[in-house]
């Protein structure tokens, strides 16, 4: 008989924090790209080709797609394998604390997805290069996993974050900004419907 894994997750939070909800989250993605559009305007030659280059659109979406699928795929494996980790237990832990009641789980991993790529990837990655960008990436995401300490939880953590961004940065830098986008929507959707079903199955 096939059995799921077993996760232990907390229970609700309830009194003083509230869920995050969607409209955090969609104001989160302004804020990036209002901030990435200044950087895109002075520091590219020709800035209105950044969801156009170095493939075409067209090319993007169908390649994109493509790898998005791989990377939901993977995500979905690698949490299967690691779902009795400590380090499964925080991520679920971390992610809990959104509302993702109904469709929310895809409008927020789609307002992740814009934002974060097109400040990270389309405005900084070509200045900074993939490496450091990564980074900063992970260095932005410390504050929603809350490293409480460097214990081997916390380093698996920060290790696929790290190389979650180092992937997107070379799908950007390879195929497109359109094509990351698809990749990074795919890999947070697959998580937070992970997440869902975990607090689910807990309840």
């Amino acid at each position: 008989m096939n059995q799921t894994p077993h996760i232990e997750t907390p229970p609700p939070q309830t009194g003083a924090r509230a869920p995050i909800r969607l409209g955090s989250q969609v104001l989160t993605c302004l804020v990036f790209c209002l901030i990435a559009a200044p950087i895109i305007w002075f520091t590219r030659p020709e800035p209105l080709t950044i969801f156009s280059r170095p493939a075409g659109p067209l090319t993007q979406l169908l390649v994109g797609q493509v790898l998005a699928l791989i990377a939901a795929l993977v995500s979905w494996l690698l949490f299967k394998l690691t779902a009795s980790s400590a380090s499964s237990a925080r991520t679920v832990e971390s992610y809990a604390r959104l509302d993702l009641r109904g469709l929310n789980p895809l409008w927020i991993s789609i307002a992740a997805a814009i934002g974060e790529e097109v400040l990270f990837r389309a405005a900084l990655q070509p200045l900074l290069g993939v490496w450091i960008v990564s980074l900063l990436f992970l260095l932005t995401h410390v504050p929603v996993y809350r490293f409480r300490k460097l214990d081997g939880a916390a380093i698996a953590q920060a290790a696929s974050v790290f190389a979650g961004s180092v992937v997107l940065g070379f799908v950007f830098e390879y195929v497109g900004l359109i094509a990351s986008i698809l990749v990074h929507a795919w890999i947070d959707i697959v998580g937070l419907l992970i997440v869902r079903h975990a607090i689910q199955t807990r309840a």
